[in-house]
């Protein structure tokens, strides 16, 4: 009875031990990890070589303007692509899936998570985001600026200078001048067009955010937007509701006198 219990004890044991010896190939496991050296190659170096003739991502074309928007330590006011119809299309379609939940459609600075609690963002139509050149809207999209994370990963380059491209034509469509409409063009009213369109009384009104929307911040104001007064709603932030750069209804421009649009439906000005 003794010696069987003694053979159970010593089976016990193996048992452990073996399960040891796997739990510990499984934390040393044989793989190679960078700095580290290895026996597997001559060199004795685990990390290997660049192979020849290739090239690491934007290795070789980092500090272009194209990838950057920088030109001589300054950001550049270019566009680097070709400036088309199609080049806008993808400019709005690309902005209206990234941009808008801040920027809202007509880019001031307050779309729909903004409503609801989000620091108000940058309003396109303030005089530092009009002067500004093309090449800051595009490294902001790449980089990030302050609350906003950068979008790197999820727009490419091509199409962020198609996003900065198209953000010229919203803020074209919200501080336009009569010099702006083509000769000939008749301008109208923005009520007169809503209410010819069907939408409802006060449609082209200036609009606020709503009651419940807040700043998100302990005291709820605005505690440092760039270039816009502290604790007040930026400027222009009051808006009207009514079709503006896009022939997509429903938008909202940034505020200011009605706006307009020339008899052929585009582009939407503001009377002088």
């Amino acid at each position: 009875m003794r010696f069987a219990t003694t053979l159970g004890a010593v089976s016990a044991m193996a048992a452990m031990l073996l399960l040891a010896g796997c739990r510990q190939d499984m934390h040393n496991q044989p793989k190679f990890i960078p700095q580290r050296g290895t026996s597997f190659y001559a060199s004795g170096r685990s990390v290997r070589p660049q192979v020849e003739d290739t090239v690491a991502r934007n290795q070789g074309v980092e500090d272009s303007y194209f990838y950057t928007g920088i030109q001589n330590g300054k950001e550049g006011d270019g566009l680097p692509i070709p400036l088309t119809p199609a080049t806008m299309a993808r400019g709005q379609e690309r902005y209206n899936i990234y941009c808008t939940p801040c920027h809202s459609r007509v880019g001031n600075g307050e779309g729909m998570i903004v409503q609801r609690g989000y620091l108000p963002a940058g309003n396109f139509h303030t005089d530092r985001l009009r002067n500004a050149p093309l090449g800051h809207f595009f490294a902001v999209i790449s980089n990030g600026y302050g609350a906003m994370p950068d979008y790197a990963a999820q727009v490419t380059p091509a199409d962020r200078w198609a996003i900065a491209a198209y953000i010229r034509a919203l803020q074209l469509s919200q501080n336009a001048k009569s010099s702006d409409v083509a000769s000939g063009d008749h301008v109208e009213d923005l009520h007169a067009i809503a209410k010819d369109d069907g939408m409802p009384p006060g449609f082209a009104d200036p609009w606020e955010l709503p009651g419940t929307a807040v700043y998100g911040t302990p005291n709820g104001q605005n505690n440092g937007i760039p270039g816009q007064p502290m604790g007040t709603p930026p400027n222009g932030a009051g808006a009207h509701y009514g079709q503006a750069a896009t022939s997509n209804s429903g938008q909202r421009d940034s505020g200011g006198a009605p706006m307009a649009r020339s008899s052929d439906g585009t582009p939407y000005q503001r009377p002088e």
